[in-house]
């Protein structure tokens, strides 16, 4: 029996590392260890008891005002005895969080081979997102087994010398989560208040590079547009940083057709993806789960390290500019036909079957070495 450990500590991460760690339970010959960091608490929280996870290792670093140093610092710390303590054969992390590259780092020091699931993706600009692009790229440099969403994220991995013979084209995991999500019999306090003949547009925002000006502009951009669209309902589940939700609170409150609720569980969000007529975002993962859904996606930054949906027509690049914000969502509200074509785009990030490939694939690793 080998064990095989999964790390991860935000939402997202958690999100996609799920169908794994399902998988993982019910293969033959593994034995899986889970391991959080807490860099997200309760939202991460809320994704173990969707999943039925309960972990075996809970680093809790969660503290208020953190540092990106105090995060990676506390995670080299909290995993430095686990790992000596378990000795795993293999260690999943997942894209690009400070918990992906602190937890490869720890794990490169104790000489055990780091498998990368979601890797390859690239921006090719360390300032955006941040940390996240930089994180993803030092992960990969300490990988023995790359997991690439799709062939462009291979390309990426081979332009930078990586094995070819150690990168894995899998499909994303994130469209997996999905089979256990959404589900056509649910219902949610915030529907009770929007008619059936509105149009609901699912927002999120909170990336760092974003809060401040940028975050303000889009936010009045999505103000404009609701007062003047009777019939529209803006949904905003409120990151809970403080710097975005006063923010949130300043700009928003006070309109009728703009809801502000509570962070998500991973159920109430995809299911409330999938009741929206477009989606407006700085996350990265919902740029791979709305695709799945059939929902255009506007992405509130300057660059995506997910360009296959661009280029399959589901994602649209506008930024933060107020202008283009307003414009680019009065298009899809005014224009049956552009809106049609986004919806309808081919799903370029894969059928659902992600974690299978990936635990398969860890265990001929194994089995060879």
């Amino acid at each position: 029996m080998l064990k095989i450990m999964t790390v991860f500590g935000t939402r997202p991460e958690a999100i996609k590392m799920a169908p794994v760690v399902k998988q993982l339970n019910v293969t033959p010959g593994l034995i899986p260890v889970v391991v959080v960091t807490g860099q997200h608490k309760e939202m991460l929280q809320q994704v173990l008891d969707a999943f039925d996870i309960e972990p075996d290792y809970d680093l809790s670093i969660m503290h208020k005002g953190q540092s990106l140093t105090m995060i990676t610092t506390k995670i080299l710390t909290g995993l430095d005895n686990i790992l000596k303590q378990e000795r795993p054969a293999l260690l999943l992390v997942h894209g690009d969080t400070s918990t992906t590259m602190a937890a490869s780092l720890s794990a490169f020091y104790h000489h055990i081979p780091i498998g990368h699931v979601e890797a390859g993706l690239r921006t090719w600009d360390l300032a955006s997102p941040f940390p996240e692009e930089a994180n993803r790229q030092l992960t990969d440099d300490l990988t023995t087994l790359y997991f690439a969403p799709t062939d462009l994220s291979k390309q990426n991995l081979i332009k930078e010398n990586h094995p070819a013979d150690q990168i894995f084209v899998t499909g994303n995991t994130a469209i997996d989560a999905l089979h256990y999500t959404v589900s056509h019999d649910y219902h949610h306090d915030v529907l009770k208040g929007i008619p059936d003949d509105h149009r609901i547009i699912l927002l999120t925002m909170h990336r760092r590079e974003n809060q401040g000006i940028p975050m303000e502009q889009v936010f009045r951009a999505v103000r404009s547009v609701a007062e003047n669209s009777p019939k529209l309902d803006v949904v905003y589940p409120v990151h809970l940083s403080p710097r975005v939700q006063k923010l949130a609170h300043q700009v928003f409150d006070g309109i009728d057709n703009i809801h502000l609720i509570a962070p998500l569980d991973v159920w109430d969000f995809h299911n409330l993806a999938a009741r929206s007529y477009f989606i407006m975002t700085d996350s990265g993962g919902v740029q791979e789960e709305a695709p799945s859904l059939n929902k255009p996606v506007l992405v509130l930054r300057n660059t995506t390290e997910r360009p296959e949906g661009v280029t399959a027509g589901t994602l649209k690049i506008i930024g933060t500019d107020y202008n283009r914000v307003r414009n680019a969502m009065e298009e899809l509200l005014n224009d049956p036909v552009k809106y049609h074509q986004m919806a309808n785009a081919h799903n370029p990030y894969g059928d659902g079957h992600a974690a299978e490939r990936i635990v398969k694939i860890c265990q001929q690793y194994l089995a060879n070495n």
